[in-house]
């Protein structure tokens, strides 16, 4: 059974690579704050200039902060940034709440955090593919595979980054596994 699995996935990742040309690789969206402050603080995008931590920093410039800090690996730091901002109505924080969380290994905080975000918006790609690393994490490749599926859907024909991410993590957990 479990053979039989790994194969389809492996025949249906290898497919999907193929029938997507021109997907790359992404981080999810650019930022243009100023990443240079020290540790315990963040860029205000409004003040220009750094500025100590602190709910009263806003939402956007929150955000990039702990955006930047989680692709930097800088996993806490971000958490403790984003858990700032207003994380009830804001899903790329409740994303990256979840990323830097997976990345700490927490991988089952971190699917709560992507749960929430979807349940803001069902159609945000980049959830998704954060939601189907943190699925083979668990070694859950028909949930990765599910999200994949509905990435696809969602970028209907589009160049879609997260498309290509998840599956290329995809094609090497099922080579992982078949070896």
């Amino acid at each position: 059974m479990k053979a039989a699995i790994l194969s389809t996935a492996l025949l249906v990742s290898a497919s999907l690579l193929m029938s997507t040309p021109g997907m790359t690789a992404g981080s999810g969206g650019g930022s243009s704050n100023n990443n240079t402050c020290n540790a315990g603080w963040v860029w205000d995008k409004n003040k220009k200039k750094c500025v100590r931590q602190s709910s009263e920093v806003d939402q956007e410039s929150l955000y990039e902060a702990g955006r930047y800090l989680a692709h930097a690996g800088r996993y806490q730091e971000a958490i403790d940034v984003l858990k700032l901002a207003s994380i009830d109505d804001d899903k790329r924080v409740l994303n990256y709440l979840g990323f830097a969380t997976r990345k700490l290994g927490r991988v089952d905080e971190g699917l709560v955090y992507y749960q929430k975000a979807l349940a803001l918006d069902p159609e945000y790609t980049l959830v998704r593919e954060y939601m189907g690393e943190a699925l083979l994490q668990k070694g859950d490749l028909e949930g990765a595979l599910e999200q994949l599926a509905e990435i696809r859907r969602l970028c209907n024909g589009r160049d879609c980054s997260e498309y290509g991410e998840l599956s290329g993590m995809i094609a090497e957990y099922v080579k992982k596994a078949a070896s």
